[in-house]
């Protein structure tokens, strides 16, 4: 007998009039808030000045939200959102792409290292790669909220009968939870990261970090594309995530054998 569990969740929590408050906008930002509060321990326990961690939060979100969203519409839907510009804004509804997210985060990192701290891009990049591997694992739980991102038909006892997924036929049938799994090997990731960073001292070996989280989030993401359900893009032979999670794994080894060859940077006292 065909076992599976039925996905029909609102991704409302609740509203009050027009305002509504979504699973999804709240995961995202839990994820930001726990971030700055680790970024903040990393910064006290480095001496760096508590006054740049404002600067840091503002220009990741700014990054994270510009690029990520404006990933999505090019990368994935351009066909789509060029005859709708005005829905380009409504992130609230879901719609991010998490190659043009770190787009964004890298330039956002480049502009605080380059206008605030005046340091190399790896000693704060470092810093922010678990919490950002956290982040990514938030917003993956808020796509299973919103029922999108769903996954290829399975039999599987453990797969997900997306009612209110966006397109009828993405209903039909029993599929793979991929957001869960996504979502907990960025977990994996989060808790990787940190642990290297507490316990092993490897932010003395700026970049490594930084490139561990390239291999491992898009590494990730090249085996979880072969069971999702056909998201756009251009991809044929492998998938849009597949093809540009490509140069990023090997962008991430080249990361991380840079740090491997650098000596240790001791603690920065401002």
């Amino acid at each position: 007998m065909l076992t599976y569990i039925t996905w029909d969740v609102s991704p409302e929590i609740f509203s009050i009039g027009p305002l509504q408050v979504r699973w999804y906008g709240l995961m995202f930002a839990l994820g930001f808030m726990i971030g700055f509060w680790l970024v903040r321990k990393m910064f006290l326990k480095e001496g760096a000045p508590e006054a740049w961690l404002d600067y840091v939060f503002y220009f990741l979100i700014g990054g994270t939200i510009l690029g990520a969203r404006l990933g999505h519409v090019l990368f994935y839907q351009w066909d789509y959102y060029s005859s709708h510009p005005g829905e380009i804004i409504r992130i609230w509804e879901g719609g991010l792409a998490s190659h043009g997210g770190v787009i964004g985060v890298v330039t956002a990192l480049w502009l605080f290292s380059y206008f605030v701290s005046k340091k190399s891009f790896f000693w704060i990049s470092d810093k922010v790669a678990a919490p950002i591997a956290l982040v990514g694992a938030m917003i993956r739980f808020g796509n299973l909220m919103n029922s999108e991102i769903v996954g290829i038909p399975s039999d599987k006892p453990w797969a997900f009968k997306f009612v209110n997924a966006a397109r009828a036929s993405l209903a039909e049938v029993p599929r793979h939870p991929v957001q869960i799994y996504e979502s907990l090997s960025y977990l994996f990731t989060f808790a990787v990261l940190l642990w290297l960073y507490w316990q092993k001292d490897m932010w003395k070996k700026p970049g490594f970090l930084t490139g561990l989280w390239f291999v491992m989030i898009f590494g990730f993401r090249f085996v979880w594309e072969y069971f999702k359900s056909d998201q756009g893009g251009f991809g044929q032979a492998l998938t849009t995530g597949q093809w540009l999670s490509i140069p990023c794994v090997l962008l991430g080894l080249g990361m991380m054998a840079y740090g491997m060859s650098r000596k240790e940077m001791s603690e920065i006292k401002a």
